[in-house]
């Protein structure tokens, strides 16, 4: 049997743990790992057991970008391909918390890719860059859009027409990562902070996910409309309500989901 292009393992109760698995590609962003990775995604939306995902890749990378062989054959079909886009946009719909656990190259579309988890941790080896300048191209899977609103203009500017290589440290001084840590660590890191999610309610983590992003994705105003409509619907939620008697009640919620 072939090895899956992405591996899942239950690490923990809660917690599914992906790994990208083309290391000899650098784990590259074929059609065929995309709709791996977007099929495992949507099956745990629909979990009620699963309150958190971590994502990382085998070897060297945590993925390096877009299947050039594909774009060599097909040309702009290999980007425009709607099945293609389809998975793009079903791991962005993802609701429930992400990690990106980098453990290496994040380039082009690798970096993409990890722009779309909620938090990234990463290895003081990790890389990143848009190299796609230095083949006549530039990010076309949300890099430009997204990439300004966490480093700004600038920087953003700056990574987007050189196509250079950003390290760790200064992604994290530029706020592309929350936290940098020894390689060794990076892992156990991930699945911690993954453990103090999944350790909350699975039927609310995903309102705060969503209200966050509307931070990003809207101004001000309409976000603070949307925060307050996601909290007016969270508490219908019976571990809303279990949250409020556990508190008053001086002791651990039991929440179940809901």
């Amino acid at each position: 049997m072939m090895d899956r292009l992405v591996q899942a393992v239950e690490p923990a109760p809660g917690i599914r743990l992906l790994t990208l698995n083309r290391p000899d590609k650098l784990n590259a962003l074929s059609k065929a790992l995309l709709a791996e990775l977007s099929h495992l995604l949507s099956g745990y939306d629909a979990d009620t057991e699963v309150g958190c995902v971590v994502l990382t890749g085998a070897g060297r990378a945590f993925a390096a970008g877009a299947d050039i062989s594909d774009m060599l054959e097909r040309g702009v079909a290999s980007y425009a391909d709607p099945e293609r886009l389809a998975c793009w946009r079903a791991i962005e719909g993802f609701t429930k918390p992400i990690i990106a656990a980098v453990n290496g190259y994040a380039l082009g579309g690798g970096l993409e890719l990890a722009l779309l988890c909620d938090i990234v941790i990463a290895s003081q080896a990790a890389q990143f860059a848009t190299p796609e300048i230095k083949i006549g191209a530039f990010p076309g899977d949300g890099g430009t859009q997204r990439l300004p609103r966490l480093v700004g203009k600038s920087f953003a500017m700056q990574m987007v027409l050189t196509g250079d290589m950003v390290d760790a440290t200064l992604a994290e001084r530029k706020g592309l990562v929350s936290e940098v840590v020894e390689a060794d660590r990076l892992l156990p890191r991930a699945l911690e902070i993954a453990a103090a999610i999944a350790a909350k309610s699975v039927a609310i983590t995903p309102y705060a996910k969503k209200a966050v992003l509307a931070a990003f994705e809207t101004e001000l105003q309409s976000g603070l409309e949307i925060e307050h409509r996601l909290t007016v619907e969270a508490f219908g939620k019976e571990d809303r309500i279990e949250g409020l008697r556990a508190f008053a009640e001086k002791r651990a919620p039991a929440f179940r989901g809901k």
